[in-house]
């Protein structure tokens, strides 16, 4: 029950960090400030990963969909961790940054493939955020 509760707190605070992020990057009038917010967004998911940013974000889509599974986490946070890394290639690509953006693409399709999820359909804490997006 304890381990349940911490998870929720911990997704839910991934959810708050990933949206301010992700809003400020698609609000960004320039590209050193989107880059800013899209830093955040993968220290965000590579905190969620319980991995240093540099090498999470440095994975091939492969090894770290292996590292989820070896972490026991993995499906509970496969729709989350899609979702941002789908939504941060977005912002690659605005920023001009197509390998970035094509890296992140592949991370998320890796995810939702090897846990079952569609990044189309964002977790239920998320769709607020992704309707926020698609505006």
């Amino acid at each position: 029950m304890l381990q349940r509760d911490y998870l929720l707190e911990v997704i839910s605070q991934f959810v708050d960090a990933v949206s301010r992020a992700l809003l400020a990057a698609r609000a960004a009038q320039d590209e050193p400030a989107a880059l800013e917010a899209a830093d955040e967004v993968e220290h965000e998911v590579a905190g969620l990963l319980d991995m240093e940013p540099d090498v999470a974000m440095q994975l091939t889509p492969d090894s770290l969909v292996t590292m989820m599974l070896l972490s026991g986490m993995g499906d509970a946070l496969a729709g989350y961790v899609a979702f941002a890394l789908s939504r941060l290639a977005d912002v690659y690509d605005r920023a001009g940054d197509p390998d970035t953006a094509g890296m992140r693409r592949a991370q998320a399709e890796a995810i939702a493939s090897s846990f079952g999820v569609d990044t189309a359909e964002p977790p239920e804490e998320l769709r607020p955020l992704a309707g926020q997006l698609d505006e």
